[in-house]
């Protein structure tokens, strides 16, 4: 059961010193990110949040009472800060239902919240499914205030009238809001999606993973093309542009050259509680095998049904390699 960080009374958080504020805020450090991240949708726009969170907190200390806990008081400050960025930032999702902006969230990472999520009012299951990418751009969907409703109401799991306080609105307009994002989020999201988180046992995945990169390793185009749902989605952000359907995502590897690729290893990585492949290519002038991009599937009853790719910058924060030497 997680232990609440409380400050008794509005003198006592005055008389910290920076150094202990500052432990006491890394601690939700995490967490804080995972909420900035469904709130944006970019991890680095969430690291960017959550250090003007800290800042934010650190100068506004002396508006902390005691009423909550020190952690709700955060949340408050980092979901306003989230709706200060959205507030002035890029424009809404492209046409097609893109969310260009999207980046993946290493589950390493993820894995750092079990301690402090898990006991929360959302099951561990509940947790799994609200970080997975489809989610993520469903909520991207949702003008901000109601996904910010959505989001500590459904996920949080704070009570409407502490949303109120917090939005600074009326109990009735968050149960409103909330209704509304959660409409929409029937809308953006995909119509099995009460039935693909846990349908696929390990065992299925990590042999349907290990074929996808033999597949693509050998640049198999037929056989990556018989693991595809007919209706498999691809997308790869921040490069505008959604293939839908298994004809229409083959003809776009067979036209972008992956057909006569050669060169390429496979590591398999997790990000959002969904599989993936990062691949590397080699190259000569390296004489190493240098990152290329990630691959994160979504899948359905044995066959996949989309496939998001990010690019090599996020390598690093999935703690890959930066070169695979020859033989490796």
């Amino acid at each position: 059961m997680r232990v609440e960080t409380r400050v008794g009374e509005r003198g006592d958080m005055t008389e910290v010193d920076e150094s202990t504020f500052s432990a006491m805020a890394e601690r939700h450090r995490r967490e804080l990110h995972v909420h900035c991240y469904r709130m944006l949708g970019s991890f680095e726009d969430a690291e960017d949040t959550v250090q003007e969170t800290f800042l934010r907190a650190w100068r506004g200390r002396e508006s902390f009472e005691g009423r909550s806990t020190f952690r709700a008081w955060l949340y408050r400050i980092a979901t306003n800060a989230c709706l200060d960025l959205l507030g002035r930032r890029r424009p809404e999702p492209a046409t097609g239902g893109e969310v260009l902006w999207l980046q993946p969230y290493p589950d390493r990472l993820l894995d750092e919240l079990r301690a402090d999520e898990v006991d929360e009012p959302e099951s561990a299951a509940m947790a799994r499914e609200t970080i997975e990418l489809a989610y993520v751009v469903a909520l991207q969907h949702l003008a901000p205030r109601p996904r910010a409703v959505l989001i500590l109401r459904d996920v949080i799991g704070w009570p409407a009238k502490q949303v109120a306080e917090l939005l600074g609105d009326s109990v009735n307009s968050v149960n409103s809001a909330l209704q509304r994002a959660r409409a929409g989020m029937r809308e953006h999201l995909p119509a099995e999606r009460q039935d693909w988180t846990g349908s696929q046992s390990d065992t299925e995945t990590r042999d349907l993973v290990r074929r996808y990169a033999e597949a693509s390793v050998a640049t198999d185009v037929d056989t990556l093309a018989a693991m595809l749902r007919e209706d498999v989605i691809s997308s790869m952000p921040p490069v505008p542009g959604v293939h839908v359907g298994r004809d229409d995502v083959v003809r776009e590897w067979v036209e972008g050259g992956f057909d006569s690729m050669e060169g390429l290893r496979i590591v398999p990585v997790e990000a959002n509680r969904q599989p993936g492949v990062a691949a590397y290519l080699w190259s000569g002038d390296a004489n190493a095998y240098l990152p290329l991009a990630i691959d994160v599937l979504r899948i359905e009853g044995g066959r996949i049904a989309e496939i998001v790719t990010f690019g090599s910058e996020h390598f690093e924060r999935f703690a890959l390699h930066a070169r695979l030497e020859a033989g490796a």
